[in-house]
């Protein structure tokens, strides 16, 4: 009994993105088909069973990204990542640089901005020396009868 290599055979979209680990578990590939996040050829598949060979491009919205692929062949099994990029070519475009805000600069407020500091509040007192003094407990206008 003669097999055919895997290049020449076709596989359910469900299962070639669980091997090439784009997805965690059949089931959330199943999930994102139905949902019709998954492009293959220009055409939205929502059938899990749909089957894909070499040369099919599959385009997958994922949550925080846009993935393009191109099928190399089909895969046998869930290996290391490094047995699963043999399955596809990413032809996805680079992600734009955006400029991250270090921790001190996260830190750091405009100034006016959220509540006083210790030294803008007194400061503020200085100004108005009478609005701190509102002590309601000690007042002269306050009687039990």
């Amino acid at each position: 009994m003669t097999e055919k290599p895997s290049e020449d055979l076709r596989q359910r979209i469900d299962k070639w993105l669980f091997f090439t680990r784009m997805v965690k578990s059949r089931s959330l590939a199943q999930g994102l088909l139905s949902s019709g996040h998954v492009k293959v050829n220009g055409t939205s598949i929502r059938q899990p069973s749909f089957q894909v060979k070499a040369g099919d491009r599959v385009e997958i919205s994922l949550e925080r990204r846009d993935l393009i692929l191109i099928v190399k062949s089909a895969g046998e099994r869930r290996g290391p990542y490094e047995e699963a990029k043999e399955l596809y070519e990413d032809l996805t475009p680079p992600r734009e640089k955006t400029e991250r805000l270090t921790a001190l600069e996260q830190a750091q407020r405009a100034k006016g901005s959220g509540r006083p500091t210790k030294k803008e509040r007194r400061e503020t007192d200085r100004l108005f020396p009478s609005a701190g003094d509102g002590d309601l407990g000690s007042g002269s206008d306050w009687h039990d009868d």
